[in-house]
Order: structure tokens, then sequence, then C-alpha cells
């Protein structure tokens, strides 16, 4: 008996007892049909709007992508110490981005020149924002040498320009950073029509008072430019009526930063080029491959991998053939970059990351992202329940070498600690300022007596005995320095001291492995230090979709 088939066709959309029950499958425009109520996105009439086309997050200016992995941090070769500073541990970072190169003069220099016009150091209000940005460029004089030609040079002039900035200490960084998030993101705003295409020159060059901030625009945009948004509102805005972009638009770039320790080290590492299906060939012992500094290509045979100093009195070798082509600094972009398209993640400078140092890295509590230097800070609330601006004023600070830095300028967001607020109850923290957590807090001090109702605080019951520098003002404002001169003192680790990873011009080879870890107060900067900057990826962990479609039928 030969067997019928009947074919049952169900409509897109049924209409019963007055009501429209969607389609089963998926149609064209099922992404802006809710999943959770059947309404419609980003309808004309009004209801819920949101950004159903966003692909994924665009690479900023600069940055290259590093696809997250596990990977094995702290040292595994040549450890001659022996100490518990590099510990091999096994942690997993999450995708992210990271300048393709160090920061160099003129990229610093921008920064400088928008400091200068949007707030003139000539008026005595704002001197101490340019002074406080300026990289020290005396850091580069010795009691022995003759090097006035890079004291006066290195900084400006154009010979100099693509070459990494020094002179640059933690806190100098961090702020670079900050502006450059800003800048980025009134980019976008105007490419996308939120800002007129002329806004940002306004604002740089003083036409319109005041000045974008990224956070400040999200959480009170009426407040950006001085209150003068409006005026520079782009084709966005419909009506006489300011539109304004939020989170959820999808164009607002996460901050740019300076990287992790653990997210430096893994991309200097690029082991992506050791990969054999899911695991590494060994381990690499430098940012290329092999366990020498010189090419063992065809081309270029010979010549060293990195700017570093080979030996006593050696900083590029005899000149001509074994040169490394720098005995200071280099050009970037001199050398190879490494597997993931970084240059100069060994040699050149040694760069700062974002991390406090402490001599051991606590894989017990965290093996995801791990990060030392958590601070955690809300937004400062007003009486009248909005979030708090510093519109005039500017909060310094004068760090322990008397060096005066703004903290907060005008049109940012008032920050404050998060409080009880947010921590009661919670068990993943407790406080806001987490940098000694079970390794300088006072719980993880030998002395520590959780029992004792009378807290004494001395030197001695402290986990880490550093000196302490102060610097305090008369009553005419001039500064006094106060030197520890204490011999009771058994450290120099203290929540301010700062990691800075991979060799430098200065640095013999051994520290051009990218396990190797150091520290520097973070108000201090030298002649071989400088910084590049990252930026956390939002959404997927790679750019490139799996062949295997997790989680979905195969077609």
């Amino acid at each position: 008996m030969k067997k019928q088939f009947i074919k049952v066709v169900l409509s897109c959309a049924v209409v019963a007892g007055g009501f429209t029950v969607t389609s089963c499958s998926k149609s064209s425009s099922s992404k802006n049909v809710s999943r959770a109520t059947g309404w419609k996105i980003n309808a004309k009439e009004g209801g819920f709007q949101y950004n159903t086309d966003f692909k994924e997050q665009e690479t900023a200016p600069g940055l290259v992508f590093v696809e997250g992995g596990t990977f094995t941090k702290g040292k595994v070769q040549d450890d001659v110490m022996h100490d518990w500073n590099n510990t091999p541990t096994s942690q997993h970072v999450q995708s992210f981005y990271m300048d393709e190169t160090e920061v160099t003069n003129v990229m610093y220099l921008e920064y400088l020149d928008y400091l200068k016009k949007v707030y003139p150091p000539e008026n005595p209000k704002y001197t101490n924002i340019y002074k406080g940005a300026l990289p020290d460029t005396l850091v580069w004089r010795n009691r022995l040498g003759f090097n006035e030609t890079m004291t006066n040079n290195y900084l400006r002039h154009p010979a100099y320009a693509e070459y990494p900035v020094v002179g640059v200490n933690w806190i100098q960084a961090t702020q670079f950073a900050e502006w450059r998030t800003d800048r980025v993101n009134e980019v976008m705003l105007e490419r996308e029509g939120y800002l007129a295409k002329d806004a940002k020159y306004k604002a740089a060059q003083g036409e319109v008072a005041g000045t974008f901030s990224t956070e400040a625009y999200l959480n009170r945009p009426e407040s950006v430019y001085n209150g003068q948004i409006d005026s520079l509102q782009g084709k966005k805005k419909k009506d006489s009526v300011s539109t304004f972009a939020k989170r959820s638009t999808g164009i607002i770039m996460p901050e740019y930063r300076l990287p992790t320790e653990t997210e430096w080290e893994y991309a200097a590492q690029a082991q992506v080029g050791q990969r054999e299906y899911n695991n590494y060939r060994g381990r690499k012992k430098y940012p290329w491959e092999g366990d020498y500094t010189r090419n063992g290509q065809r081309v270029g045979r010979g010549d060293q991998l990195a700017n570093f100093k080979q030996g006593k009195g050696d900083y590029g070798g005899i000149a001509g053939w074994s040169d490394d082509g720098a005995d200071i600094t280099a050009e970037v972009m001199s050398y190879k970059p490494n597997d993931l398209g970084l240059y100069d993640m060994a040699g050149n400078v040694a760069e700062w990351v974002a991390d406090v140092y402490r001599p051991i890295v606590d894989d017990e509590v965290s093996d995801f992202n791990y990060y030392r230097g958590n601070i955690y800070m809300k937004t400062a609330i007003g009486e009248d329940g909005k979030v708090t601006i510093l519109k005039d004023s500017i909060v310094y600070d004068t760090l322990p070498n008397g060096k005066v830095v703004a903290v907060n300028l005008p049109g940012e967001i008032k920050m404050v600690p998060v409080d009880e607020e947010e921590t009661y109850l919670r068990t993943n923290f407790s406080s806001s300022d987490n940098r000694g957590y079970r390794d300088g807090d006072p719980g993880s001090s030998r002395f520590y007596d959780r029992f004792n109702d009378e807290e004494e605080s001395t030197d001695q019951q402290v986990m880490y005995n550093a000196p302490k520098h102060k610097v305090q003002r008369d009553s005419a404002g001039n500064i006094i320095r106060q030197y520890d001169k204490s011999n009771s003192r058994t450290s120099l680790i203290n929540d301010e001291v700062r990691v800075y990873k991979g060799g430098s011009w200065r640095d013999r080879a051994y520290w051009l492995d990218p396990a190797q870890r150091r520290y520097l107060p973070q108000y201090m900067a030298t002649d071989y230090i400088g910084f590049r900057c990252a930026m956390s990826r939002v959404g997927s962990k790679s750019k490139t979709k799996n062949k295997t479609v997790r989680g979905k039928k195969a077609k």
C-alpha cells in the first residue's frame, strides 16, 4: 500500500479572537520583536528603543585585537633568584585590545597641546593642570654622563617624534588614557551625527567654554561643554529636540586604560604562534620564537630582534653589522612585531601596567582576569538627586615628590568611594579599596588582632613597613618636603607602588622575558619606562566565528 503524506502549512501569523499570534519561525524582522513580550522594538509609535543592528565592537584608533585564553603566568625559565616573585600560575584572560606600539612623543605632545589650549597655563587657576602632565625631561641627566641633548630635545624635537615617550609616571599615564577616551568618543559621536562636525575643534580651540567628558555625557549629557551641547548637536537632532547617545546605542567606546599585568604578559608572550590544535608547543622565553635574541632567518640573519643592553658599556653593539640600530630608545616599529602584531613587547622601553605590586600573585582568590588594584567608586549624587558635576572646581593632589597633578578637571563627574549601600551582605567584595586584600590590608598582618577593640597603628603592625615621605604646605602655600629618614623601614612596598614590565634599552636580555616583573612608586619617572594603552573587549570572545555553531542545530 502506497503511503500518503499530508503537508500541513502553518501561516506566519494567525488571527484568532482578535489577537495576532507572531510567527513560530524566524523572519527577517524578528530581531525587532521582543522575545519577552512580543512587542515591537524600535517602533515609530514609541516603546522600547534599542540598537538591534549592532554587530561587534569596533577596533578603536591605534589598537590591535588580542583574543583571550588560558596561559601560564609567571617565570618558567632562568629563575635565578628562586624567590616567590614569579611563581608560575595558570590564568585566564578575557579578550581585549592593546596599543600596537608604545605611546610616542608625538602622541603625548597632542595631549599636552590640548591641555594648553583648553586650560591655558598662564591662567593661575589652570597652571598646575599643564605642569602636572609634563614629562620629567630631567630623567636623562646622569652625574657622570653627558645627556643634555636628550634632556633638551627628546620630547619635542621632530627627530624623536615616533620614539616612545619617557619621563612619564604611572599617574600621568593613566590620565593620558582618560583624556584619550574622551577624544575618541567625541569622534564617534560626531561620526554618528550626535555631535556637530566641528564641535570637538570648537572646544579644543576655546571657542566653547568647557570640554567633553564621556562619563558626564552618559550621566548628564546636558552638562557637557559647560551646558552648551544643544548648540553643538549633529544631524540626529530632530524638531529642535536634542538627541543623545547612550551605552545601549553601542557607539560609546569603553575606556582606554593601562593594561593589567596579566593582560600585558599574555599579549607579550603571544603564544598563538606556538599553538598546535588546542595545545601550545612549549613555552617561549621571549616574545619571539626561539631562545636567542638574534634573527635566525635568512633575511636579516644575525640582526638583534629588540633594542636592549648587550653587555657592560654595550648599548647597541659595534657600529655596523652587529649594531641593533639604537643606543637609547628606538623609533617604534623598528623591529619585527610578535605573533599578535604588537611591536616592542621586549626592549625599547619597559612599560607601566595597572597593577599594584605584591610579591605573590594570589591565584587562590582569582585565576580569571587577575588584577590587584581595584578601588571601587560611584558617582556622587547631589541634594537635587542628580549626578554631581564639577563645573568650576579642580581637584589637585600633591604627590610625595612635591609634584602637583589634577585629579579632576572641570566638567567631570565627582566620584566617591562605594559604601555600605553597595557592600552590605555581599560576598564578592566588602570595601572600596581592595589594593591590599589578603596581602597588605590590616587582616593580612601577622600582628592583626580582630578581637582587639583598641586599634593601635604603629609602623611595626603593618604588613609592609615602607618609607612615608610627606609633603605639606605652609600658610603662604609654599611646599615643605619631609623626607622619611627612619632606619626602621623594612620594605619599599606599599599601595602606591606599581608594576612595570618588559626589558628596556637600559636592561640586559634577562629582563626581556615577558614574565619578569619589577616595581616603582607610581609618582616616579625614569628614562627607560614608557607605556601603552589597552581597552576591554565587550561581547564575543572571538572576532572570527567558530565553524561549529554552538547551541544551534546545523542547517
